[in-house]
């Protein structure tokens, strides 16, 4: 199992994915963490985002881009160093595409085979996802269904995790793990 998994959740621009760096940096120490990215870039915006995100990393840290097969860009990591993952939802949204049926097909198929690589994998794991159940039901069936999956996928997650947070305003809350 990944000693330890850190899930780190929270809204848009709540603090979440520097507070998986920071866990990444820390855990690495002197060493390195393998950054797998599942954004893609396609609008100014995102560009923006992804080159913001690559600034504030090591320079030493191997990128991943994870696309929809996130046990293979596991396996391409040294199993023994740190790996975060930022972000899931978008990995998510990735492997559901434009029109699911339904959440079964993710969290049964692509969803359960990456926890399997996660639990097989030695080394430390930190994951940053965001929030979304905590809006509207949405109108379009599709978007219900992304919802639906990614709280599952939270949920899942969180069971195996060493540490959970939840950041807002840049704060975390610790949900799940030891004190510091």
């Amino acid at each position: 199992m990944a000693r330890p998994l850190i899930l780190a959740l929270g809204g848009t621009r709540s603090g979440k994915s520097r507070f998986g760096l920071a866990a990444a940096r820390r855990l690495a120490g002197n060493g390195r963490a393998w950054f797998l990215a599942t954004a893609w870039p396609g609008d100014t915006e995102m560009d923006d985002r992804i080159a913001r995100h690559r600034r504030e990393r090591p320079e030493d840290w191997p990128t991943i881009e994870v696309g929809s097969d996130l046990v293979a860009a596991l396996a391409q990591t040294e199993p023994s160093e740190p790996a975060l993952i930022d972000g899931l939802t978008l990995w998510l949204s990735a492997v559901m595409g434009d029109e699911p049926t339904g959440p079964d097909p993710v969290l049964d198929g692509a969803l359960a085979a990456a926890l399997e690589a996660i639990a097989a994998r030695p080394g430390p794991v930190v994951i940053v996802s965001d929030e979304v159940g905590w809006g509207i039901v949405p109108m379009h069936a599709g978007a219900r269904v992304y919802r639906d999956v990614v709280g599952i996928a939270h949920q899942r997650i969180a069971t195996m995790a060493d540490e959970v947070h939840l950041m807002v305003a840049g704060l975390p809350i610790r949900l799940k793990g030891p004190s510091e």
